[in-house]
């Protein structure tokens, strides 16, 4: 048939500093192969010449796709709770040489861990437990602790490692006992000075906090703000812990756990009307873009808008109960993908753009032992064979999918998957050119 194509010069993209020439183009009715583009600024070339110049960008993107290796600057959520999975010096090597992850967040301080890392490039976060952090409170004993635990648990590993955060414990805000929420910035404080005497001075201490930190709202990132007590009484002296040392706050949002069936688009970067902002006049399509600046909004009106922001922990699970609604590999691609764009992409939130935030995926592997939910026990990225669950072009030696570096995604907020038009197959475009799903950019 006839094929209709106009070449489009993007808008400026809000929260993007790209600005690029793209060719984009929108299905009209799942029967039909009619393709009509946004409107735009027409062209004056020759009819057939902006099909010739879509044509070029597709194979623009496949050879790019074919040989470049991107640098996502990721990390992954190592736990092993499990009976299947390979020895720690193997994960150490396949993600050394295999993979673009290039740091690792532990749950405790295992030397067999630990030393497997030694002499790669891949970084490590490395846990003390929640139930240690009341000794290394002690006004009196707390720092003698502390220089203890690090001459037992990283003197004998770094720099051969390169340990680079020191986890205070894992979301002791959800925890009743009260004598171990107010041993956290004491143990913090200490464990940062017991690294300094040690001559570990490039590890960095911080701890990972739940979203349940931040008092109830309407979701409306502006009017976020930390829980009453909190805001007062601990987190700006945490907050200044933080600048004064350069560590992040570290944070776990969840998308995952706050969805709703009717959420679901929001919560994995789907086409959807979002949520406005009316204070900031923003539109988030995001819910995760909307929980990061929930954060920095909450930090900001502590005045500490400056402190970074690091991501411990989010990911999508691939099987949950029977019945459940928005759980499958698409869901956990989607969300992921959606995930490395906003935090190592440089594409940043809303009221964060440009920047990148360290962050790690949960999780490397599926647990097979972890208590709980159906969906606990399958977070995992790779099998225990170090193939990949689903492609998120973290590999290596793999070509980089053209849905994640394509000249057609533009890092956009409404990009959407696609099937392959069928006047495109019409025209013999190979998979292997356009990769089995393309961007539609609406």
């Amino acid at each position: 048939g006839t094929h209709h194509a106009t070449f489009v010069r993007s808008s400026p993209l809000r929260y993007s500093a790209l600005e690029v020439p793209v060719l984009v183009f929108e299905r009209n009715g799942s029967p039909s192969c009619q393709l009509r583009f946004k409107p735009a600024i027409h062209s004056t070339l020759h009819p057939a010449m902006p099909l010739l110049l879509l044509l070029m960008l597709l194979a623009a993107g496949a050879a790019g796709a074919e040989s470049a290796t991107p640098s996502l600057h990721i990390g992954v959520n190592y736990g092993a709770n499990a009976d299947n999975l390979p020895s720690p010096t193997s994960v150490a090597a396949f993600l050394a040489t295999k993979t673009t992850i290039d740091r690792v967040k532990l749950f405790d301080a295992n030397p067999t861990f630990i030393s497997a890392f030694a002499g790669t490039p891949v970084s490590l976060a490395v846990s003390l437990p929640n139930s240690a952090l009341p000794a290394l409170a002690d006004k009196a004993t707390g720092l003698d602790a502390a220089r203890s635990w690090i001459r037992a648990n990283l003197s004998p590993y770094v720099p051969a490692t390169n340990v680079t955060l020191l986890l205070a414990g894992n979301e002791i805000l959800l925890s009743t006992d009260t004598n171990l929420i107010l041993s956290l910035l004491p143990a913090m404080r200490r464990l940062a000075q017991a690294l300094k005497a040690e001559g570990l001075t490039g590890v960095r201490v911080t701890t990972p906090h739940y979203l349940g930190i931040l008092a109830p709202s309407d979701g409306i990132p502006s009017n976020a703000s930390f829980r009453a007590g909190y805001n007062t009484k601990l987190f700006p002296a945490m907050l200044q812990f933080h600048r004064d040392t350069g560590s992040p706050f570290m944070v776990n949002p969840y998308p995952y756990f706050s969805y709703r069936p009717e959420t679901l688009n929001y919560a994995l970067f789907r086409p959807n009307s979002g949520i406005y902002d009316p204070a900031t006049k923003l539109n988030y399509t995001s819910m995760l873009d909307a929980q990061m600046d929930a954060i920095y909004t909450a930090m900001k009106k502590l005045g500490y808008g400056d402190v970074d922001i690091a991501v411990g922990e989010a990911g999508w699970p691939t099987q949950a109960e029977p019945g459940q609604i928005g759980v499958g590999v698409q869901e956990a691609r989607d969300f992921n993908e959606g995930m490395i764009r906003v935090c190592s992409s440089g594409k940043g939130t809303p009221l964060m753009p440009n920047r990148t935030f360290e962050t790690y995926l949960f999780s490397l592997f599926d647990e097979n032992q972890k208590p709980g939910p159906i969906a606990e026990r399958h977070f995992g990225l790779f099998n225990p064979d170090f193939t990949p669950v689903y492609d998120l072009g973290l590999l290596r030696d793999g070509a980089v999918r053209t849905a994640l570096f394509s000249p057609l995604m533009i890092l956009n907020n409404y990009s959407r998957y696609e099937p392959l038009p069928a006047c495109l197959v019409s025209l013999n475009l190979s998979n292997k050119l356009l990769g089995p799903k393309i961007f539609s950019l609406l």
